[in-house]
């Protein structure tokens, strides 16, 4: 909330942050040695051989504020007028940075010695933790400080006008900058503080904890990122709320062991932007920054047909290893066109991908079990997902941008809870095995003895699916849907105006893109042979937005870059990395690089390419116009 009031910013890598800076915590206390987030260096420095409890806190307080000021002064500032497409993207990057430097760094997690009282005090007939009242009293301690400095000061008083108009505060003599850049210490050292006097109480966990930003998101909606007492008491109340949930699903025997209290933030956001939601953005509205390029596809048909040729040669004569990294780029490549269609073509952010493809995964399977033959069952998965699809849609109609990110990736870790953790749907918790397609006598599945496997037959069934889905998004794309959908990213206002029905626009193009990442489920499902609710985890969604804003999120040929680029894809093969080692600093890697292309170029890799092209011939007609007198 702080960084939103000042810079206009939902950081969704908050938690995941301030996770980090717990982590450094516990590990200082312990060895005296600063962790920086860095990998495949040496990034610990040692500060002190034995530091008391005080001066750990106020050394990771001092190096939250630091790491904040840095984030916003790389990153943040230079996003200022650029789109909330792009905004978002950076935080979903410093997200699977900061959570893979986590993870990389700590496998196992450091000694917590608490902090708080580990006492406990009976209440309403149940017994309560001293630390959890101790922490909500720290909470309500720093709402009150919040609040007086937000109001009472110059400082936050200041805040609130640069917030409100950018342009009125300069003229006041204000400087929004320096005022986002204090107000990003001061939430990042915030976040630090928090998670570590929390530690004891919640674990120390790279995955949970940066997931906390979901019902921290959904308390920030409900003070409208703006009270600081409504969102602290949104907040504990959620909290309340998620424990009373699993106190009744602990008591009631026919409940089913799911997340029942992480779908709640996802309920609330939902309602939340429902009630709260503009159908078009006002006149009022800044102007942002331009979204990357989507040039008109072209010799759409002939470079199907050699890319296919290409990848169909590497199954029928390539090696193992190559095999499976051209079915595994091409499933990747079905993916990156399902965000490609929603996000490139239409500006929606959907961080919700592998959520829809993990349904369409599990249904087929239901779907094959209960005597279905393929290709009917994936056929019919793919349409039950497209229908899904539509209705995490319906919040598009009122909600855009960021809005719309925090709406997805609450229905993401929403499915993940509710539906991959449910025995009756995934048919099995730990893992569910998948049949192997085939009509009549053709077997299509990709299981074979040692190195036949995977079967040519099966890369060459992705192939087709691929391409048809390919040709079939070139032409929505050069057809009057595409137009309608280029045109609601540019300007709602004037789309609708134009006598385009908006709504109408984004519901078609959610459809189109949970069919595109249904039938890339599927395709996942027979490859893997067995998948589990990990297989499908949120992030997935943001590691495969990442690739294709990296590859180019707004033209086709993004689609092809980003399958290349896939983990343990064609790229990396070629680069002699074992397929069966995916490398443990994909996400990492991924991370940066979407933060660096984010900030410099947005137009992405294809984007690059397609300049110095252009470039490339403006200069050569030059160099052959004959000079005049």
């Amino acid at each position: 909330m702080i960084t939103y009031r000042s810079d206009g910013v939902v950081n969704l890598a908050h938690a995941a942050i301030g996770s980090f800076l717990a982590f450094a915590f516990y590990e200082f206390r312990e060895t005296g040695e600063l962790v920086l987030p860095i990998v495949g260096v040496t990034n610990r420095i040692p500060l002190v051989p034995r530091p008391t409890v005080a001066t750990a806190l106020l050394v990771i307080v001092v190096y939250g504020a630091l790491l904040g000021l840095l984030l916003h002064t790389l990153v943040f500032r230079r996003l200022q007028r650029a789109p909330s497409l792009a905004r978002v993207v950076a935080s979903i990057g410093l997200f699977l940075y900061v959570w893979s430097v986590v993870g990389l760094e700590w496998p196992v997690a450091p000694d917590i010695r608490p902090l708080l009282p580990r006492d406990n005090v009976v209440i309403l007939d149940r017994l309560v933790g001293v630390d959890r009242l101790a922490l909500a009293g720290l909470v309500v301690v720093a709402t009150v400080l919040l609040w007086l400095v937000s109001t009472r000061t110059r400082f936050g008083t200041s805040t609130t006008a640069a917030a409100e108009n950018r342009k009125g505060a300069v003229l006041l003599g204000i400087n929004p900058s320096r005022l986002a850049a204090w107000n990003w210490m001061l939430a990042t050292a915030s976040a630090g503080l928090v998670m570590v006097l929390a530690a004891q109480i919640i674990s120390l966990d790279p995955l949970n904890n940066s997931l906390l930003i979901v019902p921290a998101v959904a308390a920030a909606l409900i003070g409208g990122f703006r009270s600081y007492p409504l969102v602290a008491l949104a907040g504990l109340g959620i909290g309340m709320l998620q424990s009373l949930l699993l106190s009744i699903q602990a008591d009631v025997d026919w409940l089913p062991d799911i997340g029942l209290q992480q779908g709640l933030p996802f309920l609330i956001i939902v309602v939340v932007m429902a009630l709260r939601g503009d159908s078009l953005p006002t006149r009022g509205a800044l102007r942002e920054g331009r979204f990357p390029v989507a040039p008109e596809p072209r010799w759409v048909l002939p470079v199907t047909i050699a890319l296919v040729a290409a990848a169909s040669a590497a199954l029928l004569w390539g090696a193992s290893d190559l095999r499976a990294a051209v079915i595994t780029s091409s499933i990747f490549a079905l993916f990156a066109l399902s965000v490609i269609v929603l996000t490139g073509f239409v500006g929606q952010i959907s961080l919700a991908s592998y959520a829809f493809a993990g349904v369409a995964a599990f249904t087929m399977v239901r779907f094959t079990d209960a005597g279905v033959p393929f290709p009917i069952a994936p056929g019919l998965a793919v349409v039950l997902t497209c229908g899904l699809g539509v209705l995490v849609g319906i919040p598009a109609v009122k909600v855009r941008g960021l809005n719309l990110a925090i709406v997805t990736l609450g229905a993401a870790v929403a499915i993940g809870e509710l539906l991959f953790k449910w025995e009756w749907f995934v048919g099995s918790i730990t893992s569910t095995e998948v049949p192997e397609p085939g009509v009549g006598p053709l077997d299509l599945g990709i299981s074979a003895p040692g190195d036949a496997y995977p079967r040519a037959a099966f890369g060459l069934m992705c192939l087709v699916v691929v391409a048809v889905a390919g040709l079939a998004v070139a032409n929505l794309r050069r057809s009057r849907t595409g137009l309608r959908w280029l045109a609601v990213r540019a300007n709602e206002q004037a789309a609708a105006a134009a006598g385009i029905d908006v709504g109408w626009a984004k519901l078609t193009a959610f459809s189109v893109s949970a069919t595109l990442a249904g039938a890339a489920g599927t395709l996942l499902a027979y490859q893997r042979a067995s998948i589990a609710a990990d297989s499908f985890g949120v992030f997935n969604s943001l590691s495969l937005l990442a690739l294709t804003f990296l590859a180019g999120i707004a033209v086709m040929s993004g689609g092809v870059v980003a399958g290349v680029l896939a983990p343990v894809g064609v790229l990396a093969i070629v680069l002699g990395q074992d397929v069966g080692k995916p490398s443990p600093y994909q996400f990492a890697i991924s991370g940066i690089l979407l933060v660096l292309v984010t900030v410099l170029y947005p137009d992405g890799i294809t984007g690059l390419v397609r300049a110095g092209w252009h470039r490339l011939r403006s200069t050569r007609r030059r160099g052959t116009v004959p000079a005049t007198a």
